[in-house]
């Protein structure tokens, strides 16, 4: 995802009411989100589905190695012989 660009990426929710298309064909276009603000403050963020879809898989992924090392640091892990071992009889059998 682009970084916003503070002049171009943040707009009233007066602004962005009448100018839907615009903002999403913006979206679209910069892959960068807009934030939507009401009475001064931030209520709301519009990405690109693709953008979005990138940042839950990545999101993902930060979990998964989160349990992983919580796994390693509880021991819970295996070591990398015994996976190798398992990993090959599973592809031989």
């Amino acid at each position: 995802m682009q970084r916003l660009k503070l002049d171009q990426d943040i707009r009233p929710m007066s602004e962005f009411r009448t100018g839907i298309a615009s903002f999403l064909k913006q979206v679209h276009e910069t892959k960068r989100p807009l934030v939507i603000t009401q009475h001064g403050k931030g209520v709301a963020v519009l990405l690109d589905v693709s953008e979005y879809e990138a940042m839950q898989e990545k999101i993902e992924l930060l979990q998964d190695i989160q349990t992983s090392i919580a796994q390693i640091d509880s021991d819970a892990g295996v070591g990398h012989n015994e996976a190798k071992e398992a990993i090959l009889g599973r592809i031989k059998a």
